[in-house]
């Protein structure tokens, strides 16, 4: 080696166990002693450092039927017992065979998967759509397959797409990529143009990381909906137009007004409720369009004619990330986006039962939890 060249680290042994938060069905959430993962080929091991708690997090621990099946329209889509968490960054600790050559990353890296472990053989990954995989792993929600972040490591298998994270971003950021990459899919989505009038309906983590994107985009009005008025205030900081809180203001009413009387252009609803869907619909002017962020506890009802014979509406899917990581990871590293007023709180993995507690509370928007590696 010459004397120009940095010293890679020297692979550190890994202990025999480790703290995990494992799943073992809807309620059942323990913090145990499992055993450290090993890298096969081509797989590397993680050193985590902050994993993020989603609101999917909390319907899964709720039971939600998308997660744990209905016994009629879903399968269950889990594989109890498994480690939890989706949201997730870390340094690279452990290389299997080949895997440095395979990945193009080395020990000490720091790095963050995609949240998707693609099949690569379905018809949707074959044709390059492989966010829609048939299979579906997800890291965190299969157990043995894709054990997630909630742990001190994690093994990343041959078939994740991974990301190398800028070293600048601090923790919070790095586990804050998986959303803030699903935002701005969502948003892209949207197609927004210069001349529309915007309505995201939702200030969660990736409601008011959407407010951010969407601003990039130079809308003529951008608004945000939440019951929050917190929430409707630090979107404003981050370049929202209008604020509006349901629980006092009829929005359509509201957005119309806003609009001359036609409505908005886009609407985004990452609300995850059914009355969100209702008020995009009302929300809308005629040749809008709406893009479907939400995870749903339960089936939503609207009157399908909005849609087709008064409105003539665009509907949008958007579902996890592709492409978006590099783009979200140079976002954050540009300062274009932040995650100042988004996390809220920091807390100890092995107070992971706190973590979620305060997850589920009005006061708070993202909780991290951390390992003490960073």
């Amino acid at each position: 080696m010459s004397a120009t060249q940095p010293a890679r680290p020297e692979p550190t042994p890994l202990p025999d166990d480790m703290q995990a938060v494992v799943c073992r069905g809807p309620g059942d959430y323990r913090l145990e002693r499992v055993p450290t993962p090993r890298p096969g080929p081509n797989e590397l091991v993680l050193g985590i450092q902050a994993c993020g708690i989603c609101s999917s997090d909390l319907k899964c621990r709720d039971g939600a039927a998308m997660y744990w099946g209905d016994g009629d329209r879903f399968a269950p889509f889990v594989k109890p017992p498994m480690i939890v968490g989706h949201e997730f960054a870390g340094e690279v600790v452990a290389l299997g065979e080949g895997a440095g050559t395979h990945f193009g990353v080395a020990l000490g890296d720091r790095v963050v998967p995609e949240q998707i472990l693609p099949c690569g053989k379905c018809l949707y990954c074959q044709r390059g759509h492989y966010w829609m995989c048939e299979v579906h792993h997800i890291f965190g929600f299969q157990g043995g397959v894709a054990d997630g972040g909630m742990a001190e490591y994690l093994r990343v298998p041959a078939n994740a797409v991974l990301h190398p994270v800028d070293p600048g971003l601090s923790v919070e950021d790095a586990a804050f990529l998986e959303p803030l990459a699903c935002g701005i899919h969502a948003v892209n989505r949207a197609e927004i143009q210069f001349d529309d009038t915007v309505v995201i309906a939702g200030g969660g983590p990736i409601g008011l990381a959407m407010v951010q994107l969407a601003r990039l985009k130079t809308p003529k009005q951008l608004i945000l909906v939440d019951t929050h008025d917190d929430r409707l205030t630090l979107a404003r900081d981050y370049g929202a137009d209008h604020g509006l809180n349901p629980h006092r203001d009829d929005v359509a009413k509201e957005v119309r007004a806003l609009t001359g009387g036609y409505g908005c252009e886009v609407y985004i609803d990452a609300t995850g409720s059914s009355s969100g869907v209702v008020q995009g619909l009302e929300s809308l002017r005629k040749l809008g369009r709406f893009v479907e962020f939400s995870v749903f506890k339960e089936p939503t009802s609207v009157d399908w004619s909005t849609i087709g014979d008064r409105k003539e509406l665009d509907i949008r899917g958007s579902h996890l990330s592709p492409h978006t990581y590099p783009v979200a990871i140079d976002l954050l590293a540009r300062g274009l986006v932040t995650t100042r007023g988004i996390v809220t709180h920091r807390v100890a993995l092995a107070d992971f039962e706190h973590g979620f507690e305060i997850a589920a509370r009005r006061d708070s928007i993202k909780v991290v939890l951390t390992t003490g590696a960073s």
